[in-house]
Formats: structure tokens, sequence, C-alpha cells
């Protein structure tokens, strides 16, 4: 392929057994020169829904798959200590919080149950999972031999969505989803903040918005989205490629385009 390719040692992606998760991981094992170590989190790694992961971790030792509920502050902990100990010594490169999940409600049927679930999973859990990585990031950061911010040194990067930019409140027409445009919402926030947090540690932090993507999620409306997986994911490890000092704590889409807040 003749795609920029991303130069990371490590990498870990949440909500990594399917959708843009998966298809993610699959890129990564892809690149002509790939990372070391692929972390591929979910929450049931031995479950239904993570066979195709499976079938791709038995034929590349470099990809482990690791079990994390990002609710789960317990999951968490192993996760970070079971990541910690397949790096033996060295740092993570690139935390991708990409698992999220979507509730198709209106305001009128908008409930409490339905706000806190899609926020713990969208906002709290991305804000517990930095934390618990946060020490490999500061490693891999600090071994580098650039002093310059960039994901091949070490970088958070949240998977957010237009439906959550308050400017465009991309799709309003085609369904309200209140809760997980809320969460979006504040997910670019806490992108901010971990930015302004963790520049210091020489880790850059920028949210993405991946497109209204062929996924599970994003045909769930009934219509057929726009952009292939494909497309969508090879704009985004373009994107990847490309940020330096000036985009940490910035919102992009997979074409690389400014999203307004």
């Amino acid at each position: 392929s003749s795609m920029a390719e991303l130069h990371v040692r490590s990498v870990l992606v949440t909500g990594a057994n399917r959708g843009i998760g998966l298809g993610l991981v699959k890129h990564f094992l892809q690149f002509r020169n790939p990372p070391e170590r692929i972390f591929a989190a979910c929450r049931d790694p031995k479950g239904e829904k993570a066979q195709e992961l499976q079938q791709l971790a038995s034929k590349h030792p470099s990809l482990v798959i690791i079990q994390l509920e990002v609710t789960d502050p317990a999951s968490i902990q192993a996760a970070a200590a079971s990541v910690t100990e397949h790096l033996k010594g060295s740092g993570l490169n690139l935390l991708i919080n990409n698992a999220g999940i979507a509730k198709l409600t209106f305001l009128d049927t908008e409930t409490s149950q339905y706000m806190s679930e899609v926020y713990a999973t969208n906002t709290i859990g991305p804000l517990l999972v930095s934390q618990a990585f946060l020490p490999l990031l500061k490693k891999a950061a600090q071994g580098s031999p650039t002093s310059e911010l960039s994901c091949s040194r070490a970088a958070i990067i949240n998977m957010s969505s237009s439906a959550g930019s308050v400017e465009e409140v991309y799709l309003w027409d085609l369904g309200q989803i209140i809760s997980y445009r809320c969460s979006k919402a504040a997910l670019n926030m806490l992108t901010k903040c971990q930015s302004l947090g963790y520049r210091e540690h020489g880790i850059l932090c920028a949210a993405l918005h991946p497109g209204w993507v062929q996924t599970d999620m994003g045909t769930s409306s009934g219509l057929k989205p726009p952009v292939t997986m494909d497309v969508s994911i090879q704009g985004m490890l373009k994107v990847l490629c490309s940020l330096s000092e000036k985009d940490t704590g910035t919102f992009l889409n997979w074409e690389g385009k400014v999203v307004p807040w």
C-alpha cells in the first residue's frame, strides 16, 4: 500500500472486536512495518462477537487480545497490568479510545438511565482508561529520541463524532440520539483537558471524527452511510501520521479537516 504509515512500536485500541476498532487492528497488521505489539481490547474476548479478532490473533503473534470493560475500574486496572507485563519495560506509544455505545433515542424519550449508561462508556471510560495507561504513555514519551509531539512518540486519540459538535449537530434530522451527542461533546472537552494536562509529559491528545461509516452502529438508522470503513480508516491513519505540536487538543475528521466544537 502506498499510504502513509504510522511508525509506532505499540498501540492499544479499545472496542477492538468489531466496527472501526477491528478495522484499525486489521490495518495495523497490514502495515509494511507493523507495530511490534498491537493490543486489541474488548469486553468479551472469548465471546461470539470477538470471533474474527480471535482468528486474527491466532495468525499474528504481535496481536494480543486484552479483556477490557471501560465502565469497570477493576477491569481497566487489570488490563493496564497485563499490557505492562507484555511490554516488558517499554512504553505504550498510542492509545485509541474507540469503545463507544449509542442509544437511538429522542428528546422526549431520553432517560436518566440511558444518559448515565452512554456517558459511562463514551466519556468516563476514556478518562479512566487514559489515567490507567498514563504511566506507559509517559514512559514511551520519555524514551523517544524526539521532543516533538507526535503519534509515533506518545498519543491519546479519542474517537469522537461530529454528532457531538455543538455547532454542526451532525445528522440531526436523521437521529436525535441525545445521550450520544452529549457524551461526545463532553468527550471533546475531556480531550482538550487531556491535551493541556498531558502536554508536559510529551503526550499528544486529539479527538477524531471517523465520518458516518458503514458499521453496525452506522447502519443502525436503517440508511446506508456514505463512508466505507476502508476510506475512513485509511484517512484517519493518514491524519494520525501528520499530527504534531499544533494539533494537540484539536478535533479533526478522517480527512484531516478541523471539526467545529
